[in-house]
C-alpha cells in the first residue's frame, strides 16, 4: 500500500497575502456579537452620512473636471467596495477635495478616459502597498507635513471655487494661481453677480446652519433653498448637468499600452495620495470613537481595490473622506455597515432624484466647498506650530507653499526633505559629546590630579550617523597634552558607516599623536557593525581596549599613564 504524499502547506507569505486579500476575518471580529440595536445606529448613521455626502459628491465631481455623475458613482461604488474589503470599521469612501486637486490638472492634460486608467493603475499600486505591509510606513509622515499639506489643500479648494462663484468656466491650467487670476479679470471686465450672491447664501447657510440645529444637514438645506431661489427668480446662472436615473455596466476603458509610461507618474500622485488621506481618516475616526481599531494595510487593500472598480463604472479615484467619517462616527456608527448603508442609500436617492440635478446650480456646489475649505484648514495646529520649533514652523509652511504654487506629492517630497534636513541641523547642533568627571571611576591607587591632568573621558549621546560624526571627529582630533581617551559609548545605541568611519579617522590621528583610544559601554549594534567593516579589531586592539564599563576603562587609562610618567616609550 503505498504513503498518501500530503499536499504542500501553503507557504506563510502566501496566506499572509490571501488574508489581506479575505475580506472575512475582519467582518467576523467586526460583527461578533451584532444584533438589531447596533444594527439600527448604523442605519441611521449611513442615511445621515448620505445625505451629507450627496452634495459633496455632486460638488467634487464637478470641481475635479469629471462632473457630477462621476461624483456620485465614486461615492456609490468606492464607498461601498471599501467598506466591504476595508481596514477600517467607520471609513467612508468618496470623492474628497485633495484628490480633486490632483485630478483637475491630470484630466486637463490627459482627459477623461485617461483618468479611469489612471485609477486603475493607481489601485493596483495601493493593492501592492497594502499586500507588501507598508502602510505603517504612510502613516508616519511628520504632523508639520501633514498640516502644512491639509492647509495647502484647503487654500486650494477655495481658489478652484472662484470661477463658478463668479459664474465663468475656468480656462484650462495645471496650475490653480495663474487660472483664478485669470478667471477674476474676467469678471471684473464683465461682472455677473447673480452667481455671486448664490455662492455667499450658500456659504451662509452652511456656516450658520449648524446653530440652528444639526439634525438636518447643512448641506442639503443650503442645496434646497439655494436651488430653489435660483429656480423661482428664473436667475440665468451655469447649473450641473443631468446625472443618469441607473448605473451603467461595468467596462474597462480605451486602454493604449504605448501610453502607460505616461501615466505612471499621476498614477503614483494619485495612489499617494489616497493611500495617505484614507490612512489619515482612519487615524482620525479611531481618535474619536476612542478605539485603536483600524489596519492601515488592510485599508490599503480596500482602498486600492475601491480604485479599481469605481472607474469601471465611470467613477474617479476616491479616498478615505475624513469628513464623513466623521459625521458617521458622531452619528453613532458601529460597524462598516454604516458606509454600506450611505452607499446603497445614495444609490436610492440617484434612481429616484437624479433628474432634478439638472436644477441645481453651480454657485451652491461652491458655497458648500468654501466652507469645506474653511473648515478644513487648521488655525489652531498652525498656532500650535508657530509656538513651537522654528523647524516645525518652516516645515509646515513650505509644505503648504508647494502644495499651493506645485502639486500635492511634491509637497509631501519637498516637506519631508525640509523636515529631514532641518532634523539633521538639530541633531548636529545638539552636544553629542559630554565630557565627564573622572574623579568618581579614579582607581585608589591612582595620582587623581595626574589622571585627570593626562586622561580626558567623554560620554557619547544619541547615535552616531553621518551628520554628527564629523563634529565628534572635530572635537576629539583638537584635544591636546593628553595621554588617552576614554570614550563612554552606552548611549550611543546606533551608528552608521559614516560614524565607524569617523572613529576610525579619530584612531588614526590619536594614534599618531600618541594618545591611546579607550572604549567603554560598547553596544550590539555599534560592536557589530565595527566587525563587519573589519574596523573592530583595529579600533580595541584586539578587543583588548573595549571595556564593559568605564570603571575599568579609566584604571586601564591609569596604567598607560603610570608607565609614561615612568618613561616608557609609546606604546606605553
Amino acid at each position: 500500500m503505498s504513503a498518501i504524499t500530503p499536499a504542500p502547506a501553503t507557504p506563510k507569505g502566501a496566506r499572509e497575502v490571501l488574508s489581506l486579500l479575505n475580506p472575512a476575518p475582519a467582518w467576523k471580529r467586526e460583527f461578533a456579537g451584532y444584533g438589531q440595536e447596533k444594527f439600527l445606529k448604523d442605519l441611521l448613521a449611513g442615511v445621515t452620512v448620505a445625505i451629507v455626502a450627496l452634495p459633496l459628491a455632486l460638488a467634487f465631481g464637478v470641481v475635479s473636471g469629471a462632473g457630477a455623475t462621476a461624483g456620485v458613482i465614486t461615492a456609490i461604488i468606492a464607498g461601498l467596495v471599501a467598506a466591504v474589503f476595508g481596514g477600517s470599521r467607520y471609513q467612508v469612501t468618496g470623492p474628497t477635495g485633495a484628490m480633486t486637486v490632483v485630478l483637475l490638472p491630470i484630466i486637463s492634460q490627459y482627459g477623461m478616459t485617461q483618468v479611469y486608467v489612471i485609477g486603475i493603475m493607481a489601485g493596483l499600486m495601493l493593492v501592492v502597498i497594502g499586500l507588501a505591509r507598508l502602510g505603517r510606513v504612510i502613516d508616519r509622515i511628520p504632523w508639520p507635513v501633514i498640516t502644512g499639506f491639509t492647509n495647502g489643500i484647503a487654500v486650494i479648494i477655495a481658489l478652484q471655487q472662484v470661477p463658478a462663484a463668479l459664474g465663468l468656466k475656468a480656462p484650462h491650467g495645471e496650475t490653480i494661481l495663474p487660472t483664478t487670476w485669470a478667471v477674476v479679470q474676467d469678471f471684473l471686465a464683465r461682472p455677473h453677480w447673480a452667481p455671486l450672491g448664490l455662492t455667499l447664501v450658500s456659504f451662509g447657510i452652511m456656516l450658520l446652519w449648524p446653530r440652528v440645529t444639526t439634525r438636518v444637514p447643512a448641506g442639503i438645506v443650503a442645496l434646497l433653498v439655494v436651488t430653489g431661489a435660483a429656480t423661482a427668480l428664473h436667475l440665468d446662472v451655469p447649473r450641473i448637468s443631468d446625472i443618469p436615473k441607473g448605473l451603467t455596466l461595468p467596462h474597462l476603458p480605451a486602454l493604449s499600452f504605448s501610453e502607460l509610461p505616461a501615466l505612471v507618474g499621476p498614477a503614483v500622485s494619485v495612489a499617494l495620495l489616497a493611500g495617505i488621506e484614507s490612512l489619515l481618516s482612519a487615524i482620525v475616526a479611531d481618535g474619536m470613537a476612542r478605539v485603536r481599531d483600524y489596519r492601515p494595510n488592510r485599508e490599503l487593500v480596500g482602498q486600492g481595490l475601491a480604485n479599481i472598480v469605481s472607474p469601471l463604472f465611470g467613477g474617479i479615484p476616491s479616498t478615505g473622506a475624513i469628513a464623513r467619517t466623521a459625521v458617521g462616527v458622531k452619528s453613532g456608527a458601529q460597524t462598516r455597515m454604516t458606509a454600506i448603508i450611505h452607499a446603497a442609500v445614495l444609490l436610492v436617492i440617484v434612481l429616484s432624484l437624479g433628474r432634478y440635478a439638472a436644477l441645481v446650480p453651480l454657485a451652491v456646489l461652491s458655497g458648500i466647498l468654501l466652507n469645506t475649505a474653511y473648515r478644513m484648514f487648521e488655525v489652531d495646529a498652525v498656532k500650535a506650530l508657530r509656538r513651537s520649533t522654528k523647524s516645525d514652523f518652516v516645515t509646515m509652511l513650505a509644505t503648504m507653499g508647494v502644495t499651493v504654487v506645485f502639486d500635492l506629492i511634491l509637497a509631501i517630497e519637498i516637506g519631508l526633505l525640509v523636515a529631514g534636513l532641518l532634523f539633521i541641523q538639530r541633531l548636529v547642533h545638539t552636544p553629542t559629546l559630554h565630557e565627564m568627571d573622572i574623579d568618581r571611576n579614579a582607581p585608589r591607587e591612582a595620582n587623581v590630579e595626574l589622571l585627570k591632568e593626562r586622561v580626558l573621558a567623554f560620554r557619547v549621546d544619541g547615535p552616531l550617523f553621518f551628520a554628527v560624526s564629523g563634529r565628534m571627529l572635530e572635537h576629539l582630533t583638537s584635544q591636546q597634552e593628553v595621554d588617552v581617551i576614554v570614550l563612554r559609548m552606552r548611549r550611543a545605541t546606533s551608528l552608521d558607516a559614516s560614524g565607524a568611519h569617523a572613529l576610525e579617522a579619530i584612531f588614526d590621528d590619536l594614534t599618531g599623536r600618541h594618545i591611546k583610544l579607550l572604549f567603554s559601554g560598547l553596544q550590539d549594534q555599534p560592536r557589530a557593525l565595527l566587525r563587519r567593516m573589519d574596523l573592530y579589531g583595529k579600533l580595541t586592539t584586539g578587543g583588548e581596549h573595549d571595556f564593559e564599563g568605564t570603571t575599568d576603562a579609566i584604571t586601564h587609562a591609569w596604567s598607560h599613564v603610570h608607565r609614561r610618567v615612568q618613561g616608557h616609550p609609546w606604546p606605553a
